[in-house]
C-alpha cells in the first residue's frame, strides 16, 4: 500500500502566523471609568463610599457635589454633596438620604451608577431580587434644593 501525505490547513484556531486582529492588552488602554456599582451592606441611608478607581478617575477635578437622576424619573436631579477623605476614597454625602429614601434604597440592593459628566451621575437601582426598578414622578419641580420635603419617584406595581 502506497502511502500518500496530505497537507491540511486549519480553521484559524492554531498558532499560525499572521496579523492579529485581537484588540490591545488592556494596560495599553486608556482608563474610562463611567459606569460602576455598589451593593448596599449597611445602612442605606449613611454616606456611600464609591469605587476607587472612580474617584482616581476624578483626580485633580474633585467636585464638591454631584447631580443624581434617576435613570427613569424625569429630569429631576437630586443634588449630594461628596467628600473626599485625603486617602483616595469618596463618599456621597448630604443629599444621598434624601435620593435614598425617596428612591426606596434598602440593604442588599444593587445602585448601578453612569458618569455623564458635568458632576451628573444616572442611577438604575436593583432590589434584593437583583430585578431593577422602575420609577416615575409626576413631580414638575425639577430643583430640589428649594424645598425640604422629600418627594419620592414612585415605582409602579
Amino acid at each position: 500500500m502506497a502511502s500518500t501525505s496530505r497537507t491540511r490547513t486549519g480553521r484559524g484556531r492554531g498558532r499560525g502566523s499572521g496579523s492579529s486582529s485581537l484588540p490591545p492588552p488592556p494596560s495599553t488602554l486608556p482608563l474610562i471609568i463611567e459606569e460602576f456599582f455598589i451593593v448596599v451592606y449597611e445602612d442605606p441611608l449613611v454616606k456611600k463610599e464609591l469605587p476607587k478607581k472612580f474617584a482616581d478617575y476624578l483626580d485633580g477635578k474633585e467636585p464638591a457635589k454631584v447631580y443624581l437622576r434617576a435613570a427613569d424619573c424625569g429630569p429631576r436631579l437630586w443634588t449630594v454633596e461628596v467628600l473626599f477623605d485625603g486617602q483616595g476614597r469618596m463618599y456621597l454625602d448630604k443629599g444621598w438620604e434624601k435620593f435614598a429614601i425617596a428612591h426606596g434604597v434598602d440593604f442588599g440592593w444593587f445602585v448601578h451608577f453612569k458618569y455623564e459628566g458635568d458632576d451628573v451621575l444616572t442611577v438604575k437601582v436593583f432590589d434584593g431580587t437583583m430585578c431593577r426598578r422602575y420609577y416615575y414622578s409626576d413631580d414638575e419641580d425639577t430643583d430640589d434644593e428649594s424645598d425640604d420635603d422629600v418627594k419620592p419617584c414612585i415605582h409602579p406595581l
